[in-house]
């Protein structure tokens, strides 16, 4: 059992959600109770990708399709588990054929739901993604691919480059499916939330009785990886006391779990992301040389979805079609202001950003096709509007440059894409001395 999963359990019933509770907690799992719709969304927006929820269809305040489709909308891609009285099996089963949600009439979770969690954890831990995967074919994620293909076989360490939300823990899973090692644990460690007082336990474990409240002995994340892969995420927030322990493990390839007497080898190959430029921590003192160079064997760079152009269209149909299956609705595409609009915003937060943005508008849309009111860019992103009421002239520059390699230099597409007139796009070519790079086409 991951330490790091909760298993929140959404349930009215003060008296079954007690009886489930326990019966999660014989078998080694840390439930967490929601009586409410209100309440388990204050949860579930504090939760991690680790945890799993269990939902009574029928709830006080909505149901539990209401909170799977607005963990959808919101881009929480947890596992969730309906349970449901066998009056209502039939309902559920037709009503909502929505991705990965399972459902277990109430008369047999005390058979089903334990094994069902343990079938989820254990597709997880071998790297099995519910979530489809989509092949990008821009030319920036080729040249990733090809370089996945150069080193995954390898046991070389690999460093993965790229902005909050570009989709590293993807190309870490990419690397380990590729790998000798695709039939072992892929352990994905989430290195902002690990303080210097936790880390020694989390990564090598500990006896029972080690320090006060060690009531039981827990294996860490080395050895829940043995054979298969460790994956550092953000390994940029690590404590200097953090990195050094590594480091040590790493160099000797042995660690001691606390409280034990003696050392144990480990088999395992490292993956590290970072959205910052280690290069630049390691000269403020916040980041070990000794450590970066362990770490940085082979690197990739994921480039943000801004310098991706032609990814954003097909990225934005397959979220549609991912959306239309969980959502149950029957969006056909984008029209034209939407695609112009999906074209022209800058992504701060990327494919991740992308995908809540499509999941929203599609719920909004239902069927038919999706306007740019129902992407709701600009609204949230006054900071980024469509038109060019811009702050700035290197954000200015920016998008011009982007619309007219969208457009393939065609000044009347790009000033069209810009939502701006002609006139208007030349003076702004002038001005930032443009005028000769693109020629009219």
């Amino acid at each position: 059992m991951n330490d790091k999963t909760k298993i929140i359990v959404v349930e009215d019933n003060i008296v079954y959600c007690e009886f489930v509770c326990n019966l999660l907690v014989r078998e080694g799992f840390r439930p967490v109770q929601a009586f409410h719709l209100s309440t388990a969304k204050k949860l579930l927006q504090q939760a991690t990708e680790e945890d799993i929820i269990v939902s009574d269809l029928r709830l006080p305040d909505g149901n539990g399709i209401d909170l799977l489709r607005w963990m959808r909308k919101e881009g929480l891609m947890q596992p969730f588990i309906i349970m449901t009285d066998y009056a209502e099996v039939h309902t559920a089963v037709e009503s909502m054929k929505l991705g990965s949600l399972d459902y277990i009439p109430k008369q047999l979770v005390e058979d089903k739901l334990v094994p069902l969690l343990r079938t989820i954890l254990k597709e997880r831990s071998i790297g099995i993604s519910r979530m489809p995967i989509f092949s990008r074919d821009g030319s920036a994620f080729r040249a990733i691919m090809k370089r996945i293909r150069l080193v995954a076989p390898t046991d070389m360490s690999v460093l993965i480059f790229g902005e909050n939300g570009t989709g590293k823990e993807h190309i870490a899973h990419q690397l380990h499916d590729k790998s000798k090692r695709a039939g072992k644990p892929f352990v994905a460690v989430d290195c902002g939330s690990l303080t210097k007082e936790l880390a020694p336990s989390a990564f090598f474990g500990h006896v029972k009785g080690a320090f006060t409240g060690a009531d039981n002995s827990k294996k860490g994340y080395f050895h829940e990886a043995e054979g298969g892969t460790l994956f550092l995420d953000e390994v940029g927030n690590l404590a200097p006391e953090t990195q050094q322990m590594l480091l040590r493990a790493i160099q000797e390839r042995r660690y001691r779990p606390i409280g034990d007497k003696t050392d144990k080898s480990f088999n395992v190959r490292i993956i590290a992301a970072t959205n910052e430029d280690l290069e630049v921590a390691v000269n403020e003192k916040r980041f070990r040389q000794d450590l970066l160079y362990r770490l940085h064997d082979f690197e990739i760079t994921v480039p943000p979805l801004r310098d991706c152009q032609e990814d954003i269209m097909p990225l934005a149909e397959f979220f549609r079609e991912i959306a239309n299956k969980e959502l149950e609705c029957d969006v056909i595409g984008f029209d034209g202001e939407a695609r112009k609009t999906l074209l022209t915003h800058v992504w701060p937060g990327n494919v991740r950003e992308l995908r809540q943005k499509i999941m929203g508008a599609v719920l909004q849309a239902q069927t038919g096709l999706v306007t740019k009111e129902h992407l709701e860019l600009a609204v949230t992103k006054p900071t980024s509007p469509v038109s060019f009421a811009l702050r700035n002239d290197a954000e200015d520059k920016e998008r011009i440059l982007r619309a007219l390699k969208q457009a393939n230099g065609n000044r009347k597409v790009a000033a069209e894409l810009l939502g701006i007139g002609r006139t208007t796009l030349y003076s702004k070519l002038e001005e930032y001395g443009l005028k000769y790079k693109f020629r009219q086409s």
